[in-house]
């Protein structure tokens, strides 16, 4: 028992400063996608309209358990739900669609920006997630070989298990039960390996790397 004490003694500050470190990057990144976002359009909708915000969200609901129309049509739904909300009401519509519809890539980023909208620093959402099984999902992501020589779609499927990544940095930022989960998935560590190498220009860090260490994989 005394030298588990200990164990935890030595470790729990590198722990600490991991978990800090990833809060800093995710709020960089946060920021990126923040940016991106108010670039396409999304107003701030200031308290007193809080009203036609709830409408705009059902709205927004509608279109994306909406079978008959189009993935991408759908995808944009989620995705502006995920701007525009704190719940994660709409996560299991998101999860059906990426676990059993074929898809551009376009269409698999704007849901997975949607999660991580949901997830970024929301330990309810990110148990939500959890519970819907979005860890298999998300690494399902990174078996994709896309045998395709054409450069523009290698490009299109590597920025899908990119943006996979950050969303799985996301869930697991101060959220144990989620990097206990990823530690015992066996092909993520060769994933994250081969991810890690790529070129992540224009992201503000490499999530990859940074989930890598933060799973603890470096120390294995």
């Amino acid at each position: 028992m005394a030298k588990t004490q200990a164990y935890f003694v030595q470790f729990w500050p590198q722990v600490l400063q991991c978990f800090a470190g990833l809060y800093h990057r995710l709020q960089k990144c946060w920021s990126v996608v923040k940016g991106f976002c108010s670039n396409n359009g999304e107003e701030y909708i200031p308290p007193a309209e809080s009203i036609f915000h709830k409408e705009k969200i059902l709205t927004l609901g509608n279109i994306l358990t909406d079978n008959s129309l189009a993935l991408e049509q759908r995808a944009q739904a989620a995705y502006r739900i995920g701007l525009l909300a704190f719940t994660a009401e709409y996560m299991k519509e998101v999860a059906h669609l990426l676990q059993n519809y074929e898809m551009v890539p376009k269409i698999k980023i704007l849901l997975l920006q949607s999660v991580a909208s949901w997830c970024y620093l929301n330990p309810v959402n990110q148990r939500r997630a959890k519970h819907l099984q979005f860890i298999p999902i998300l690494i399902d992501l990174f078996n994709d070989t896309s045998e395709s020589t054409m450069t523009s779609e290698t490009n299109s499927s590597l920025l899908v298990k990119f943006w996979g990544c950050y969303v799985l940095s996301v869930m697991t930022c101060n959220n144990l039960p989620c990097m206990q989960e990823l530690k015992h998935c066996s092909s993520l560590k060769y994933h994250l390996q081969i991810l890690a190498s790529e070129n992540w220009s224009g992201w503000p860090e490499n999530f990859a790397e940074v989930l890598y260490f933060l799973i603890g994989f470096h120390r294995h």
